[in-house]
C-alpha cells in the first residue's frame, strides 16, 4: 500500500541538542501528520566552554542546490507545495535560496525570518539582513517574525505594547503581501503570551497565560513549522496561526530542562 500524506519541505540549519532549527522543525511535522524533507542550510552548535556561544558552520550552496534538487524530484507539485524558511546567515545562502524558491512555484512560502541566533554577537548577521529582506521577504506568502525581528523587519525603534506589536504585524504586511504572525511572547509585559495575525484584512491578537518569563529555545522555529505544517494541512493562514500557537503553548509548558542555560521546547508535548 502507498500513502498520500501531507508534505513539507524546510530549508533550515542543523541545531545540534535538538531543541531548535531542522531538528525542530521535523518534530513538528511528524507530530501533526506532515511528511517532512529538508535542505540544511548551516551547521550550528553550541560551544558550552564559551558560554554556550554559537559555532556556526555554513553548508556550501551547491550542497544546498542538490539538497532540493532530489528533494523536489523526489515530490513534484502536485505533492510538496509548501515549504518553511528558516536560518540561512550568508549572503550565498540567500541567493542559492532565492534562485530555488522562482525555479517552480511553491502555494505556501512561510519564512522564519532569523536575522540572528540568541547569543550569537549582532555584526555576525546583520550584513544578511538586508539581503534576506530584499530578496525572500517578497515570496514569502506567510511571516512569522519575533519581538526582535519584527522590530526590524517594520521600521519600528521600539515594541514594548500590544499596539505596538499590532502596528510592526500591519506594517510587515504592508512591506511583503504576506500573512504575519507577530510574535510577542514573553517580551511584552503583562500576564499574556501574545502574537498578533494579520493578512492585510483579518487582524486577531492570539493570547494564553504566559508559562514562565523565560525564553524558550526552539518556540519559535516550532511555531513557524507549525503553520507550515497547518497550511500543508489544508488550514487557512488565520487556522494555521492558531494551530501553532496551541502547539507552540503546548511544548513550552512541557519543556526539557538541560544542562545549557535556557530550556528548550517539547515537540512531543501536544500530544503526549
Amino acid at each position: 500500500m502507498t500513502s498520500t500524506p501531507a508534505f513539507a519541505m524546510t530549508i533550515a540549519g542543523s541545531e545540534a541538542t535538538g531543541g531548535a532549527g531542522a531538528q525542530a522543525d521535523l518534530k513538528t511535522f511528524q507530530q501533526l501528520g506532515v511528511f517532512g524533507s529538508i535542505a540544511l542550510t548551516c551547521i550550528v552548535s553550541f560551544d558550552p566552554k564559551h558560554d554556550w556561544g554559537h559555532r556556526f558552520v555554513p553548508v556550501d550552496p551547491q550542497v544546498i542546490s542538490d539538497q532540493i534538487e532530489a528533494i523536489t524530484a523526489a515530490y513534484g507539485p502536485d505533492q510538496l507545495q509548501t515549504v518553511k524558511i528558516g536560518m540561512l546567515g550568508t549572503l550565498p545562502t540567500i541567493e542559492r535560496v532565492h534562485q530555488a524558491l522562482t525555479e517552480r512555484e511553491y502555494r505556501d512560502v512561510v519564512l522564519d525570518p532569523v536575522l540572528i541566533c540568541k547569543g550569537q554577537e549582532p555584526g555576525a548577521a546583520l550584513d544578511t539582513d538586508q539581503a534576506l529582506m530584499e530578496r525572500l521577504l517578497p515570496l514569502a506568502t506567510f511571516v512569522t517574525p519575533n519581538h526582535y525581528e519584527a522590530q526590524r523587519l517594520s521600521g519600528l525603534e521600539r515594541i514594548d505594547t500590544e499596539a505596538d506589536l499590532i502596528e510592526a504585524a500591519k506594517r510587515i504586511n504592508d512591506r511583503s503581501g504576506a500573512a504575519v504572525l507577530a510574535k510577542g511572547g514573553v517580551r511584552i509585559p503583562g500576564p499574556e503570551a501574545i502574537d498578533v495575525f494579520y493578512d492585510g484584512t483579518t487582524l486577531e491578537v492570539l493570547r494564553v497565560p504566559k508559562v514562565g518569563e523565560h525564553v524558550v529555545a526552539g518556540a519559535g522555529c516550532s511555531l513557524a513549522a507549525a503553520v507550515t505544517a497547518g497550511l500543508a494541512l489544508g488550514d487557512t493562514p488565520l487556522e494555521a496561526a492558531h494551530r501553532a500557537k496551541t502547539f507552540v503553548t503546548a511544548g513550552i509548558r512541557g519543556r526539557v530542562h538541560s544542562r545549557a542555560p535556557f530550556d528548550v521546547l517539547w515537540q512531543g508535548a501536544a500530544t503526549a
